[in-house]
């Protein structure tokens, strides 16, 4: 049997817990040194997944954006670019995102419902597959596995980031944390209510901890419960 790809979730956050404000501009939580740390992370990764309320709401064109590091992937025998994941219940994908029209290859994993209707919209701009009537994130990453990703970087939104976490699939976290509040209860956050594994006593193991300028990043291992 094919293993499932090595899953770790990145995101910055403020003190607050928020991903971001309810501005119509995005709100940078990262400073010039912690954005370069997460381009070699997506250097490193066979694939970056984020959801289309993220697609849609950010607009990214997720790619790696050093010619170093897409040189040393090339010569590593890799595409210059990891694939470019995204998810879909809706299928509300417009195609003129940037995400369809930069980098590599891209994939789109949805239901049985708005299959059709994900393909009518893409065309040929993305690889398009259903997971059976309802979004199952072990599919997901079992149809990942049979496509030869190893290491996938999962960068949002906060629905995501919760589901994979509650449903124990999260390999690892990095999480950089802002000096900034938000306090907005309508702007997203890292992570929604939910049922963790082991409840709310249950420790994760602490990977690093790190000063990036005014940033701290944190890793942790969430599968390594105590």
């Amino acid at each position: 049997m094919t293993a499932r790809p090595y899953v770790l979730l990145s995101a910055a956050m403020s003190v607050d817990g928020y991903l971001d404000d309810t501005s119509s501009e995005r709100l940078l939580l990262s400073n010039a040194e912690d954005f370069d740390r997460v381009d070699q992370v997506r250097a490193e990764s066979d694939a970056i997944l984020i959801g289309a309320t993220t697609m849609r709401r950010d607009n990214p064109r997720l790619l790696v954006n050093s010619d170093e590091r897409r040189a040393q992937r090339v010569a590593d025998g890799k595409s210059a670019y990891p694939l470019k994941v995204t998810v879909t219940c809706t299928g509300d994908l417009a195609a003129d995102l940037k995400f369809w029209h930069h980098g590599g290859d891209k994939l789109v994993f949805t239901v049985d419902s708005a299959v059709e209707k994900v393909r009518t919209t893409l065309g040929d701009l993305a690889d398009v597959v259903s997971v059976g009537p309802d979004l199952d994130w072990g599919l997901v990453l079992d149809v990942l596995g049979r496509r030869g990703v190893k290491r996938l970087m999962v960068e949002g939104g906060g629905t995501i980031h919760t589901q994979l976490m509650a449903q124990n699939l999260a390999d690892e976290v990095h999480l950089a944390v802002a000096p900034l509040l938000v306090g907005q209860a309508d702007a997203p956050k890292f992570l929604g209510a939910a049922d963790y594994p082991g409840g709310s006593t249950s420790r994760m193991r602490l990977l690093e901890a790190r000063a990036i300028g005014d940033v701290v990043l944190l890793r942790y291992a969430p599968k390594e419960r105590g």
